[in-house]
């Protein structure tokens, strides 16, 4: 069983960095979604975070007072990472167990990690952040019971005593693990390159929605389907890269990825960690930049976002902008503004108008095709009532008669395995 920790917040609030109201409210909620119940919260305004005890020293003492006072065992988590140095001054002043903002979102992406690449991931964070902290971490982690993440390492495998070299043994085989199984998704993407099929990658802030409305396109348009994928009011819901096909009713079709959420100052061991599963959005066609609307903070969370894929080479790939809980936000939707849309995901308001843009961008128009297909080739009858849209068919002495609409593409690929009658084929939207 978890241990509850209770626990104050520490923020520095630098004039160089607008919006600390926001980061403290994000840091709360952090820790909410660690289980962890914030009591109090203490915040100074300083050029910058003091060198070894992070706040100044006044205000330090005022904390050590708070929490002599409380008379109980209160924790204390620093809105920044904390250098080594910092975390042990800081642990002999308050006598207290430290976390920082870096050992919250580890500990969170350990409780929500689920696949065991996820988990190969996060773990494999935790340990190079844990590296060249062992000396400050070392009477911190000494406090803590069993459990999982950072906050709540048990005296197992991964009790402090594990020297440097115990824990690059543990990094190395654990990336040896991880790097079997990004190959095998490396071959699955190469597999849908090669068959043609646009993708088009959710991104987007934690908690925008983007899970939401991955499964509000399999509602629309498969709704018997049974691969929708979990989706829940909370932060980083979502860790595992998650691909669903959606087919639109003329038999075209898209591939829809759901990705990791992005934080502000999301740690860059993390990014590191999960590079690979962020590959999928790198490789993609198309983004939807998921954007909780109804969020006052959303154009923050944007910039956010546009660095984070600026960070991992994305920046090039085209985008429309879902501005998403519009009905919260008590905006005119659905409606199509340039670039973006704004929609509601949990009322499934947009999603044709958002599937237009889609088409629009990335899904070559069909075009109108007169083919018989010899008896012979009976493989690409099925291929074509898969994939395309059968208007009529006949049989005939040569062969399967077809009036239909396909992609150039396909149209190309059997060209010379069929008769065409139709020397000019139209295309058609």
């Amino acid at each position: 069983m978890r241990e509850r920790i209770r626990a104050y917040l520490l923020g520095v609030e630098l004039q160089e960095r607008p919006g600390f109201a926001n980061e403290i409210e994000e840091l709360q909620g952090l820790a909410e979604a660690c289980h962890i119940e914030v009591v109090g919260i203490w915040s100074q305004k300083l050029d910058y975070p003091h060198r070894t005890h992070y706040l100044g020293a006044g205000k330090l003492q005022e904390v050590a007072e708070a929490l002599r006072a409380a008379g109980e065992e209160l924790a204390v988590i620093a809105n920044d990472e904390l250098t080594p140095s910092q975390i042990r001054t800081l642990e002999r002043e308050l006598d207290c167990r430290v976390l920082d903002r870096t050992m919250l979102i580890l500990e969170l992406f350990a409780l929500r990690a689920r696949t065991r690449e996820a988990q190969l991931q996060v773990r494999i964070a935790e340990l190079q952040y844990r590296l060249p902290r062992l000396a400050g971490l070392r009477e911190s982690l000494g406090r803590q019971g069993g459990g999982s993440g950072l906050i709540n390492r048990g005296s197992g495998e991964t009790k402090l005593e594990l020297d440097r070299r115990k824990i690059l043994a543990q990094i190395d085989s654990m990336q040896g693990e991880l790097e079997k199984l990004v190959h095998r998704r490396q071959v699955q993407r190469k597999q849908r390159q090669k068959r043609g099929v646009p993708v088009v990658a959710l991104v987007g802030y934690t908690n925008a929605g983007k899970s939401s409305l991955l499964n509000a396109l399999l509602r629309a348009y498969q709704p018997e389907s049974e691969k929708q994928v979990m989706a829940k009011d909370m932060l980083f819901a979502t860790l595992e890269t998650s691909v669903r096909r959606i087919e639109l009713p003329d038999r075209q079709h898209f591939l829809a990825t759901d990705t990791v959420g992005f934080v502000s100052r999301l740690p860059h061991h993390l990014v590191k960690a999960f590079r690979s599963t962020l590959e999928e959005l790198t490789e993609a066609d198309l983004l939807i930049h998921v954007v909780d609307y109804a969020n006052p903070e959303h154009p923050e969370q944007i910039e956010v976002t546009q660095e984070t894929l600026r960070e991992l080479g994305a920046e090039g790939i085209p985008v429309i902008y879902a501005y998403n809980k519009a009905d919260q936000a008590g905006v005119v939707y659905p409606l199509i503004e340039g670039e973006g849309i704004y929609l509601s995901a949990r009322e499934g308001k947009g999603i044709e108008e958002l599937v237009a843009m889609i088409r629009e961008r990335v899904l070559e128009p069909y075009m109108a095709c007169d083919i018989t297909v010899p008896f012979t080739e009976g493989g690409i009858v099925s291929y074509f009532n898969e994939h395309a849209q059968i208007h009529e068919t006949r049989y005939e002495p040569e062969g399967t008669r077809l009036r239909l609409s396909c992609s150039p593409a396909d149209y190309e690929r059997y060209r010379e395995r069929v008769i065409v009658h139709d020397a000019d084929a139209a295309t058609i939207d």
